[in-house]
Parts: structure tokens; C-alpha cells; sequence
């Protein structure tokens, strides 16, 4: 066929799609629209119907177009654009459909009811508000029952706050939106949108795991938008803090080990992990693994299991970073152990593509194949769910998003201030708390610097994660652009992080007025804007 035939034709089919929007549900393009303005097509032209290859290969690259991380003008177009094209195919087209991401499933799979989710996108929003943000999920079921799980725990307990979501994954909420028309926002429509409907306190609560890539890109874009709201505040992820190597656990790590285990065990159908290990069974949660230097989190995760007396517990991740955490590494360490069952389970807020495919697939390289491969294992059993549906996780959030709500009316701490007369002259290490996860101390410090109390006058130099802050200003934004302004300037430091490696970043020192007292320090990254920001210092101990 001639290609401005097949431009015609393809054209005409998405101008029948357009018709009732992106998979609208009350005015849904239907196949025999399409089909009508393709025999249009063929009868003004005098060719014969587009070959069954072409149709599906014109969707795959229509569901490729969507399969990208940045939103644009064209997106919603692009959506409704690659639902029509799809709903115009036969079945057996339907089943040609291979691109670079494309495939049948990509329209075809059933993951759920979507009109059961609420994408909580509404405006009149009011005052305050808390923002959950995920990564995201286009399975259905698991987004209503793990993310929309965290996101009505948070509703419930706190009523006088308006609570909206955001996803992180554009790639994401185009799946969702060109197959259910289901439209989520990212997090700068969010943003945009509290904005817009006069947010003055903002809550941003992230359902990821720990403070992970994700977690750094969330606060990089927040960031943009601090200065458009009275307070921001961005609470703790499901682990909370990093931590400086695998020993340092924290009770919010200790909680998750001990629920999702409870969970696990209860619906393997045992009264205890000792029964199930009597049993010869072993519970593997596996996670998502990351090159990032959080990775330490799932190590600290393996810690906690054996510091509970949990030995037939074992975390593993998809990434296999840690190194020991990967599926061969962990198929060894439960056959060591003599346990002759398996369940696998994901230690992910939702039970997404990673929990179906990776770990509950049947390709040969999903966890249970592998594991069922390896022959020595009686039965390989996989728990598809994710801890966001579990009430003591879900609580878990709700405490985290408390913290934060608090630290926006904390700064009145005057009266219990600590100034440098009451310590002695000389070096102690102190707690340097800022209110952004994107400026604060370098985790190979735990949290730490060093305060010099020397002739009445306390100064704190803090490490901080990289060399893209350039200055500090001890004061606000505006002041630190005045003429004359007194900038600090970076020192040159080495960190060594918990797998031995170093790093060159920069440092400051950083006058300090008072201990347990907020105080305004402005910033500047190598991109020449200025951000407001609240820091304070406590918990001096002398060196």
C-alpha cells in the first residue's frame, strides 16, 4: 500500500478515536466507528485494507510514543490516539502488537477494576494539604488496594487536611490514562495545582521505601516550588533514615521486618515462624535493589531479620545489589539453611509489574522459575501483595506524616534554647536537622557535625552530600543577594561510606546562635538560585 494511503487511513481511525476522548466512559470510541472510516478509507482510495502486520505495528509504535518519562502538549492527545488504534484491531491483530516497550499486554492485560481507584486529582483543596506521592503502579487492583491503602489511612487520620496523590512515573500514568482513562497527576501538576487552588501548608508524604533515587528526585522538584507555600514539610519514607552501614537499625525498619513477616506467615497458613521453619519453610521478600548508596537500607533489612531470630528470613532484590541480595546468592543461602520450601513475597509498597513478572512470572527468569529450576526445593509458593495494604505499614505512614506535620509549627523553640555560655569551650558532635531531603549532612556522617563552642561564639561544620551547593548564607534568600552579603564558602571533605568507598564533597561552617533553636540558612547550588531554608542543631556530645 502506498504510504499516504496508509497516513489516510490512520488518520481517519484516529480522528474516530478522538471522538469520545482517551477510553472515555460515556462516549467510548467503538471498533465499528473505526472500522467505517477505514472502508472509507479503502473505497476513496481503491486499496485493500491495511494488512494486519501494519495495523499492529502502527499501535506498538503509537504505545511506544506514550512509553516515556517526560509529559508533554501531546500527551493526552497521544493517549486517546493509541486506545483508538487499539480498540480498531482484531483479535488476532491484537496479538501481532511488538515494539520497543509495546506489547498485548500493554492494553490487553487485566489487572483490575480501575473505576474501583480514586486518583484523588480534585481542586478545592483549601489551606492544607498533604500530598502522597508514589512511584506508581498500572495494575489496577494493586494501585487501590497498596497505594490507595496508605493514601486512606492518611485521610482518616487526618480529616482537616485534603489529601491528593501524585505519581513519579510519567511512563506510569500515560498506561493508566490511555487504557482506563484514569487521569493522575505527576508531581509538578500536583504541585501546580496546590498552587492554583491557594495551598498555604504543604505535607508531601512519598510512599517509597527509603530515601533511595526517587526519593532524591522528589525533593530536587520540590524544591522549585518552596517558596509558593507558607511551609513545606517532606516526611521520612517507609524505612526512614539511611543509616551509616548494615548494623545501624532503626525502629521503623524493625517495625516493617516484624509485619510484613507476621503478614507472610499468616497467610502461608502457619500460627508462627517457628511452625513454618519446623515445616522446612523459608520466606524470601524480595525488593527492588538500587545502585544507590541507600542499598544499605536492604542489608540493615537482613540485619534486622537476624537480630529478631527470624532465620528463615531472607531479603533478596531484583537488581541483586547489595550482591548478596541477588537470586542465585539467595537461592544458596536458604538451600545452606536446609529449608526445603519457599515463599516468596515482595518487599515493595505495591505489588506491581515487579512482583507479577519478576518475582511471580513464569519466564525463566522470574524468582520463582529460578528458584523451581534449581530442583531443590519441594514447592516454590508466591504471595502477590504489597505492604501498602497492611494496617501496621499504613500506620507506619500515618506516624511519619505526624513528625512532619509538627515540624511546620516547631519553630517557637526560643525559651529552651542553648546558647554557647551554657558548654564548655571545646569540640562536641551535634545533630544538624534541616527541613529538605535534598540539603542535609552526608550519610556516611549519621546525621552529624562538629560544633566548636570557643570565647562565647558556637560554630558547626557539616559535610554535606555533594559539591552542588556552592554557598551558604546565614539568613534568608533575599538577604543573601543584598550587596555586601557575606557568603560561606565550601571546604573541600572526604567521606568514606560504609562499603569503603570515598568521596570529595563540599563542607561549611555554619554560625550558630543558639542549640534546639530553628534558624533561617539560605542556599545556593550551582544553577545560581537561592532557597530558604530551616536548620537547627542539637544534641551536642563532647568529643
Amino acid at each position: 500500500m502506498k504510504k499516504k494511503t496508509l497516513a489516510l487511513l490512520l488518520s481517519l481511525t484516529l480522528a474516530a478515536g478522538m471522538i469520545g476522548g482517551c477510553g472515555s466512559k460515556t462516549e467510548t470510541t467503538t471498533e465499528e466507528n473505526v472500522q467505517t472510516a477505514q472502508t472509507e478509507a479503502v473505497a476513496e482510495t481503491g486499496t485493500e485494507t491495511v494488512s494486519d502486520q501494519d495495523a499492529a505495528d502502527h499501535v506498538a509504535a503509537l504505545i511506544d510514543a506514550i512509553y516515556v518519562q517526560e509529559r508533554t502538549d501531546e500527551t493526552d492527545a497521544q493517549c486517546a490516539e493509541a486506545r483508538a488504534a487499539w480498540d480498531a484491531l482484531t483479535d488476532a491483530q491484537k496479538e501481532l502488537v511488538e515494539g520497543e516497550n509495546a506489547d498485548p499486554d500493554y492494553f490487553g492485560r487485566d489487572t483490575g477494576d480501575a473505576s474501583k481507584d480514586d486518583p484523588l486529582n480534585e481542586d478545592e483543596i483549601g489551606e492544607n494539604e498533604i500530598l502522597v506521592v508514589s512511584f506508581g503502579t498500572s495494575f489496577n487492583d494493586s494501585r487501590t488496594e497498596d497505594i490507595g491503602g496508605v493514601e486512606k489511612a492518611i485521610a482518616e487520620a487526618y480529616p482537616d487536611w485534603s489529601v491528593r496523590r501524585a505519581f513519579t512515573a510519567q511512563i506510569i500514568i500515560n498506561h493508566v490514562q490511555a487504557r482506563d482513562d484514569e487521569k493522575i497527576d505527576n508531581v509538578d501538576q500536583a504541585l501546580d495545582r496546590a498552587v492554583a487552588n491557594g495551598v498555604k501548608n504543604l505535607v508531601i508524604q512519598p510512599t517509597h521505601l527509603m530515601h533511595g533515587a526517587e526519593y532524591d528526585e522528589l525533593m530536587e522538584a520540590v524544591e522549585k516550588y518552596r517558596d509558593q507555600f507558607t511551609s513545606v514539610a517532606v516526611a521520612e519514607p517507609l524505612l526512614g533514615e539511611v543509616g551509616t552501614d548494615a548494623t545501624v537499625i532503626n525502629d521503623d525498619k524493625e517495625a516493617v521486618a516484624k509485619a510484613i513477616t507476621a503478614e507472610a506467615v499468616a497467610e502461608a497458613g502457619y500460627d508462627s515462624l517457628d511452625a513454618a521453619a519446623e515445616d522446612g519453610t523459608a520466606f524470601v521478600f524480595m525488593g527492588h535493589g538500587t545502585a544507590h548508596t541507600a542499598k544499605v537500607s536492604y542489608s540493615q533489612m537482613a540485619s534486622v531479620m537476624k537480630d529478631l531470630n527470624y532465620a528463615n528470613v531472607f531479603i533478596g532484590t531484583v537488581e541483586g545489589e547489595p550482591e548478596e541480595t541477588a537470586c542465585e546468592a539467595v537461592i544458596e543461602a536458604v538451600k545452606e539453611a536446609g529449608y526445603t520450601k519457599v515463599v516468596l513475597r515482595p518487599l515493595m509498597v505495591v505489588a506491581g509489574d515487579h512482583a507479577n513478572n519478576d518475582m511471580a512470572g513464569d519466564d525463566d527468569d522470574s524468582w520463582k522459575s529460578m528458584f523451581e529450576a534449581d530442583g531443590a526445593f519441594e514447592s516454590v509458593t508466591c504471595q502477590i501483595a504489597g505492604l501498602g495494604r497492611i494496617d501496621t505499614i499504613e500506620q507506619l505512614y500515618v506516624s511519619h506524616t505526624q513528625d512532619a506535620i509538627d515540624s511546620l509549627g516547631s519553630v517557637d523553640t526560643v525559651a529552651a534554647a542553648t546558647t554557647a555560655g551554657d558548654l564548655e569551650d571545646g569540640t562536641y558532635s551535634a545533630v544538624f536537622d534541616t527541613d529538605s531531603s535534598m540539603f542535609h549532612v552526608n550519610e556516611a556522617c549519621a546525621g552529624r557535625g562538629t560544633l566548636t563552642v570557643k570565647d562565647g561564639k558556637m560554630t558547626i561544620h557539616v559535610s554535606l552530600v555533594s559539591q552542588s551547593i556552592v554557598n551558604l548564607y546565614p539568613g534568608t534568600a533575599e538577604d543573601a543577594q543584598k550587596s555586601g552579603a557575606k557568603l560561606l564558602e565550601p571546604t573541600k571533605d572526604t567521606v568514606t561510606y560504609s562499603d569503603g568507598t570515598s568521596e570529595e564533597v563540599y563542607g561549611f561552617d555554619i554560625p550558630v546562635e543558639a542549640l534546639d533553636q530553628e534558624f533561617d540558612l539560605a542556599i545556593i547550588g550551582t544553577k545560581g538560585v537561592w532557597y530558604d531554608h530551616k536548620v537547627s542543631v542539637s544534641d551536642p556530645v563532647a568529643e
